[in-house]
This record gives C-alpha cells, structure tokens and sequence, in this order.
C-alpha cells in the first residue's frame, strides 16, 4: 500500500529542461538556496526507485531500499560538482547502488535474493552467475573481496569524469558510445578517460600490490 502511494508521487514529478536544471544547480551550489535543492532532490527520486528495479523484493524491503538509496541521493546531490560536465544522474546512481548494497549487507538482507532467479525482468543472468568461485576455500574468496574493495576505494579517489567513466564501464557495464552520450563527450575523449583512470588506479594501488 505504500509502495503504491509512494508510485502515485512519483507520476506527479514534473520533468526539468536541461536549462530548468541548470538553474536549480546554479541556486544551489552557488546561492545556497536549499528549495533548489529541495527540487533536485524531488526532481530526480524516480532514479532512486529505478535502482532497484534490478532486484525482485517485497513491497516492505523495496520501501527500506527506496529510504536508504534517497539517502544515497542526497549526498550526490550535495557533493556533485555541477560545473566539471559530468551527467547527475550517472553520478547518482553510483551512489545510489552503493547505499543499497551496504544496507543490504549490514541489515543481512542479501540473504533474501533469489540465487536462481534473474537479475530483472528480461534478463538472463542470475544472481548465481555472479557468485564468486563457489570452489574457492574461504580464504581465497576473502582475500578476493578485499582486493575488490582497494581497487572501490582507489576508484573513489579518480578525478569526477575518470571515476565516471570507470564506474560506467566495468561497474554499469555500459558502452563507451552510451557513455559519450550520456557525459555529453566525444567517443577518443571517453577512451583517454578509461585509460587514465586505469593507469592511476593502478599506480595507486602499485604499492599495496608489492606486498600482497
């Protein structure tokens, strides 16, 4: 039931031109006006309930990733950087996805995915497809998901468009031509990005590898 009231809000958002949107960041970022925030925020809470999309819960969890992924809105909203030319909404959903998880994870939530069932409707993949090697000895597996977590942690420290672009690529797993459309760039521009974000993650991560 609230899940449906919280739907029939969500048809009531009125969309923004690309000059309104300005205007709001603009009001924000540089006036401190917080109803432009405000607007944002409302503008682009429909992202929030197309991230999870990509799961199949009950109405009760949905609503709990719906509170947790607005929170992820929020700090997109108050630390993206309206002037660097990045989409909002590629930035957002980045953290959007990253709220949810983490709630997932701490409130032991993962637990309630369907392991067979697909990642969403049309797909083919499922969430087993994504486990890691279930042969692997625990330590191994630890060991994996560390390394997974460094190279997160490197990617959060990119420059804005490289960490994009990254994110984009081998998180979203999206096309680089999507990519040029969505990020307003150039097809050789996305390329250089790719690799420059690789070549600094890599030197970043150059000397926790020498010891691992």
């Amino acid at each position: 039931m609230i899940l449906n009231q919280y739907l029939k809000e969500l048809k009531k958002i009125n969309l923004l031109s690309r000059e309104e949107e300005e205007t709001l960041w603009i009001g924000y970022k540089e006036n401190h006006d917080l109803n432009c925030r405000s607007k944002i925020i409302e503008h682009y809470q429909p992202l929030v309930f197309k991230a999870t999309t990509s799961w199949r819960f009950d109405d009760a969890v949905v609503m709990d990733m719906i509170q947790e992924g607005t929170v992820g809105l929020i700090e997109a909203v108050e630390k993206y950087d309206h002037q660097r030319g990045v989409a909002f909404s590629l930035y957002a959903m980045h953290r959007i996805r990253g709220r949810m998880l983490n709630y997932m994870e701490r409130e032991g939530k993962l637990g309630l995915l369907s392991i067979d069932g697909a990642l969403s409707d049309g797909q083919d993949s499922t969430f087993r497809d994504l486990l890691i090697d279930r042969q692997a000895e625990v330590a191994s597996q630890a060991e994996r998901n560390y390394l997974v977590e460094q190279v997160k942690n490197a990617m959060d420290r990119l420059p804005t468009n490289e960490h994009a672009v990254l994110s984009g690529v081998f998180l979203e797993d999206r096309e680089p031509k999507q990519l040029a459309e969505s990020l307003d760039m150039s097809l050789s521009h996305i390329y250089r990005l790719q690799k420059q974000g690789i070549r600094r993650v890599r030197g970043m991560l150059s000397k926790f590898m020498q010891n691992w």
